[in-house]
């Protein structure tokens, strides 16, 4: 079988948002940052550490500002937050953060039930937050959320997406990102949709967000490498999921995802056995066990690569 990968692919590790915000029972600010750090250790060096959003609607990151405040400088790492309003936008610049994702929906339910915002008045208002960022100067990652499908709306027409991402890219943005926020992407969905927006695009990288309600995750990132992307969200132990999306899944696991690419001969500079450890940690400190595979067939104590 004929099948082109990267010779490397870049990771960017969303538990500390994605994973943290679906817990109930909040995680000291302390803890999350020896998390991040622990995490910076195991070799990431793209890391969204928290969203700036209303704290009544998640809980778990109401420490945002306190957080980003407390996390060490690393000159060769990058901390991102995502932010769904200017507001959001103006506390990560406030907060010291130079990489921040603006993020809209392209299912109009979905859009409503998590911003209280129709598609078209979220797009609008994304133009504002990217042009404020802009201001800033913060390397921005604009991101279209339910790219490959919403569990309310069922299919969404390529065509809006391709609106938004064109949309997004007059805008100036560094970087955009594809989120199956609902689970239903399939490989040749992927492919599909990578072939129609490549072209496009261009140079701009592309992250893709997998989520892994149907148990296709992985075979969503070997479609996606095989097009010729090369970076992707990931969760520790597959933490995750949307709270408005019914039946939401975690995020595929940072440890799974990994663990496929070096055996495929793809090297990411992350050392799964330090990753594993954090998993560990954070199902012991919350009582329960998260979906990921490779994590729990590794010593909380083993470091290999």
């Amino acid at each position: 079988m004929d099948m082109t990968l990267p010779e490397h692919a870049t990771i960017i590790e969303v538990g500390p948002r994605d994973g943290f915000q679906f817990e109930t029972q909040i995680i000291p600010t302390e803890i999350k940052v020896e998390i991040v750090e622990a995490l910076v250790g195991a070799g990431l060096r793209h890391i969204q550490v928290t969203s700036f959003v209303h704290p009544r609607k998640v809980p778990q990151m109401a420490d945002a500002d306190e957080l980003v405040g407390r996390l060490p400088s690393h000159d060769d790492v990058e901390f991102n937050a995502l932010a769904l309003n200017s507001t959001g936008v103006r506390r990560a610049q406030a907060a010291g953060l130079r990489h921040i994702e603006i993020s809209v929906s392209a299912s109009d339910t979905h859009s409503r039930n998590n911003t209280g915002m129709s598609v078209k008045e979220a797009v609008s208002q994304a133009a504002e937050m990217i042009q404020l960022a802009r201001s800033g100067h913060m390397h921005i990652r604009a991101s279209v959320q339910c790219a490959f499908g919403c569990a309310y709306e069922g299919d969404i027409p390529p065509e809006r997406i391709c609106d938004i991402v064109r949309r997004f890219l007059a805008h100036g943005v560094d970087a955009l990102g594809l989120s199956d926020t609902t689970g239903m992407a399939n490989p040749v969905s992927v492919t599909r949709l990578l072939e129609l927006l490549l072209p496009d695009i261009g140079s701009i990288p592309v992250i893709l967000h997998f989520h892994d309600t149907r148990g296709l995750g992985l075979t969503n990132v070997l479609a996606a490498m095989q097009c010729g992307v090369t970076c992707f969200d990931t969760a520790l132990a597959g933490m995750g999921g949307c709270p408005f999306v019914p039946g939401a899944a975690g995020n595929i696991a940072t440890e799974d995802t990994v663990h496929l690419m070096h055996a495929m001969g793809v090297a990411t500079g992350i050392d799964i056995g330090r990753v594993a450890a954090c998993s560990h940690r954070i199902e012991k400190l919350l009582n329960k066990t998260f979906p990921g595979k490779i994590h729990r067939i590794l010593p909380a104590n083993i470091i290999t690569t």
